[in-house]
């Protein structure tokens, strides 16, 4: 998938010692793009979401409406100013697979999971990459050191920042997660990663992107699509937050991708 064009090697090193959320190196997580959608003549960030090959992009079913025209910006940094090497494409309504068992009232049901045929191939280059994704079936160990990027909000209800921040969220195992006083088997399944659960977490407008960790080879595979957090907030102890599982739907990403070459 991609991976012949080289993938999860960023030209410019991520800044990989962060703990709390801050501005990201510029262009360090060269596969992150901006899915923006048209309201008055203009065009806004709503979501996150991972370049997986020159002309698809994964980003959360959530991030989807019918009734909305949407483009994918790559290698953005600083939303506020245009700094060149950003490209525009623009998405066909038709060009958007949403899983077909997302259910829009059931986020916790799991399958949060979109993908994004571009209207014309991304020009991969310094700046705009391939993210990789991990085997199938992985699923990572307790504690396992991954970021979270985006330009969600920086706090609960708060603004939303211009330039791409990084957080350091370590992977909180199924066992740990679905404990009662974490989030709880109800609200977890084994199709889902949880992140954090401290003072660091995912927020609004993070949603579709990606959950980067590094593989033993010192690749960045993208294990999880930010999904949802807890409705007392973007960092509420305990409730990590939960994402898209990719090693999951494997299948599902190459099924679509072969069936809408």
């Amino acid at each position: 998938m991609g991976q012949a064009h080289g993938c999860g090697t960023p030209v410019y090193s991520p800044n990989t010692r962060v703990v709390n959320g801050e501005d990201a190196v510029a262009y360090s997580w060269p596969w992150q793009i901006s899915l923006q959608y048209q309201r008055d003549g203009a065009f806004h960030h709503t979501c996150g979401g991972t370049l997986i090959a020159p002309t698809w992009v994964m980003t959360a079913a959530h991030c989807i409406s019918k009734s909305l025209t949407y483009k994918v910006v790559l290698g953005e940094y600083d939303r506020s100013v245009a700094e060149g090497p950003e490209q525009h494409i623009p998405v066909n309504h038709e060009d958007i697979f949403v899983h077909p068992l997302w259910k829009p009232i059931c986020v916790a049901c799991g399958n949060d999971i979109a993908l994004i045929k571009l209207s014309r191939s991304a020009e991969l280059n310094d700046i705009v990459q391939l993210g990789c994704l991990p085997p199938a079936g992985e699923v990572l160990p307790n504690n396992y050191p991954c970021y979270i990027t985006g330009w969600g909000r920086l706090y609960t209800g708060g603004s939303l920042p211009d330039k791409l921040q990084q957080a350091l969220l370590p992977v909180v195992d199924y066992e740990h997660c679905t404990q009662p006083d974490w989030w709880g088997s109800i609200a977890i399944r084994k199709s889902m990663v949880c992140a954090g659960g401290d003072i660091r977490s995912g927020c609004n407008g993070d949603s579709g992107g990606p959950l980067n960790c590094r593989a033993s080879d010192g690749r960045w595979q993208v294990h999880g699509i930010a999904s949802f957090v807890s409705s007392h907030g973007c960092n509420a102890l305990k409730r990590p937050t939960v994402f898209t599982r990719v090693s999951a739907f494997d299948d599902w990403i190459a099924e679509t991708i072969a069936n809408n070459a």
